[in-house]
């Protein structure tokens, strides 16, 4: 049985190149980057050199790049640091971010008191950027923006630069999450007000377990792990040379053929809604997720037009047919709770049908679009 993936938002299967060369990395250059001698040199060299890679194309200075575990790692940094260390009082967000977020806003609430303030949705999951002006110009507190770009469920895309030009004409502080967005977005950090973002080598087919965490140079985030003085004493532990390694060429094959990968994208999402269409008359696109300029073009959310009692067999036959897909965020270590994200913005009639995730890379193809719409049709039919 062949084995279909549709769960790229999730993770994506990592690039043959980038395999090989952090293979080469391992095997060849495993010295200690924090030694002195000519071993740790040159582990040291290939971090520095990645740095300034990853920094060019970002259009930022080496020193406000850090490397981290990835988006959580570095949520949790920007979020803690900028309450204990750099004095926020209010945290300006919405319901629907990503948990390495909203969990942490959270937790600062009731440890620090951090006042929180959730932004209304429309039902396309878009907030009011008019109303974030009048709550910034109404509180002279010292206040975080978090607002992540693309959200990981439904695709909705956040106007950033937007909110980073109020943010700063208020002297608010602005992060965004764009973990869903590296390698599928180029940004220009020299011209915007974006103060934070953060990447996850695993979202643009590298390495697990590694990312990147850009911190405005006029902001000194302090390290939540103790230890030693590792990435300019932002981070402390020994750094995973091969994974920094993979997510350079990871973010630089993403880079290199950028137009290419993101139209072929594009057009698969769009020959899935087309055909679904076509297919099951009744289907629901969760926050206009199909209108393909003003989400994501890698993310389709789903609302089936399915029983409640037939539901519960959705995954199985889906997973029975080889094809993956998601019913909510994958970052919920296979819970089977319902959607934060769905239960803000769908009514209680849609919460009870099952809603679907697909999520594309540049290795699916028009032929297995084609498979699941027939096997989600004759599940519906049946």
């Amino acid at each position: 049985m062949k084995k279909i993936y549709f769960d790229n938002a999730a993770t994506t299967k990592i690039d043959t190149n980038v395999l090989e060369s952090m293979n080469s990395v391992m095997s060849e250059t495993y010295g200690n980057p924090s030694s002195t001698h000519s071993f740790g040199r040159e582990s040291r060299s290939i971090i520095e050199n990645v740095r300034k890679t990853i920094s060019r194309e970002l259009n930022i200075s080496a020193s406000e790049l850090f490397f981290t575990s990835g988006g959580t790692e570095s949520d949790n940094t920007v979020l803690i640091s900028s309450v204990r260390d750099l004095g926020v009082k209010r945290i300006i967000t919405t319901k629907i971010e990503h948990h390495a977020v909203l969990n942490v806003v959270e937790f600062l609430n009731k440890k620090y008191n951090v006042e929180v303030e959730y932004l209304e949705l429309n039902k396309n999951a878009e907030i009011n950027i008019d109303y974030l002006e009048k709550s910034l110009q109404d509180n002279s507190k010292k206040t975080l923006v978090t607002l992540m770009h693309i959200n990981n469920e439904i695709g909705v895309i956040t106007d950033i630069e937007a909110v980073g030009s109020i943010c700063r004409k208020h002297n608010a502080i602005f992060h965004s999450d764009t973990v869903q967005s590296i390698g599928r977005y180029k940004f220009n950090l020299s011209k915007s007000n974006i103060d934070f973002i953060v990447g996850s080598a695993h979202k643009f087919h590298g390495p697990k377990g590694v990312g990147f965490l850009y911190v405005n140079k006029d902001l000194n985030l302090k390290s939540l792990v103790i230890g030693g003085g590792q990435e300019r004493g932002l981070r402390a532990g020994t750094e995973s040379v091969h994974n920094i390694f993979g997510m350079e060429r990871a973010f630089l094959n993403s880079y290199e053929n950028f137009s290419n990968d993101n139209a072929y994208v594009l057009n698969l999402k769009k020959y899935f809604i087309e055909k679904i269409k076509k297919n099951i008359p009744d289907v629901k696109f969760n926050a206009n997720c199909d209108d393909c300029n003003r989400t994501s073009s890698t993310i389709l959310n789903l609302c089936l037009p399915v029983l409640n009692e037939k539901s519960v067999l959705l995954d199985f036959n889906l997973d029975l047919k080889g094809i993956a897909c998601s019913k909510g965020s994958a970052c919920q270590s296979g819970s089977n709770k319902g959607s934060h994200v769905l239960s803000e913005i769908l009514c209680e009639d849609d919460l009870k049908k099952p809603s679907i995730r697909f999520s594309f890379s540049k290795y699916n193809t028009k032929e297995e679009i084609d498979f699941v719409i027939e096997t989600l049709r004759d599940f519906i039919n049946k």
